[in-house]
């Protein structure tokens, strides 16, 4: 065997291996256990918190994410496996998301400018591009958002991305391309380079 097919062998395996854990936790989840609940938890709240980050600010991710986990643990029963748990959870992560954003624009009298000051010892803002692609993407419709870092920042097919989003995949590619034309609009009006 060559070494090519000797690593997309060993891949598939990891793959195979991947699913039956994680649907193992899921069912250990569903029985009640709470040792299962936490390694899930760990497993995918970075993920479902940087999501909120860039989907809803600094400010509110900490509460959505956790929103997010008592969602997914309440719902779980509905997952039926058709797709990876990452990509219901992203689904629901997004939805969440796009709630909250809608929720605050009915409440707001005045437009949010930019997030508020973080210190600059946070690492995932100590550069002034990342600032400024934040800002950006904060400018772009929760939408256009969602799918953009679904799929720059989760690396998403756009199958799961239309599994997490709800819209057609060929809607998918639409979006993302305007998303993608619309973020470099903002940052070269924000002074990119």
């Amino acid at each position: 065997m060559d070494e090519a097919s000797q690593e997309d062998s060993d891949t598939t395996i990891h793959n195979a291996t991947s699913i039956a854990s994680t649907q193992q936790l899921v069912d250990d989840c569903l029985a009640g256990d709470r040792c299962a609940m936490q390694q899930l938890y760990e497993q995918c709240s970075d993920d479902v918190y940087g999501l909120m980050i860039r989907m809803v600010g600094r400010q509110d991710a900490d509460d959505l994410t956790q929103q997010v986990f008592l969602t997914m643990f309440r719902k779980l029963h509905q997952f039926n496996g058709q797709s990876k748990l990452e990509t219901w959870l992203y689904r629901l992560a997004t939805n969440e998301a796009l709630q909250h954003l809608r929720r605050t624009k009915r409440r707001s009298t005045a437009p949010l400018v930019g997030e508020p000051e973080v210190s600059d010892a946070d690492p995932i803002v100590a550069n002034e591009e990342v600032q400024l692609i934040e800002k950006a993407m904060l400018c772009l419709e929760p939408e256009l958002r969602a799918i953009l870092l679904l799929k720059e920042q989760q690396n998403l097919s756009y199958r799961e991305i239309a599994e997490s989003t709800g819209i057609p995949e060929g809607t998918v590619g639409s979006r993302l391309n305007r998303a993608r034309k619309e973020l470099r609009e903002v940052l070269a009006k924000l002074g990119w380079e």
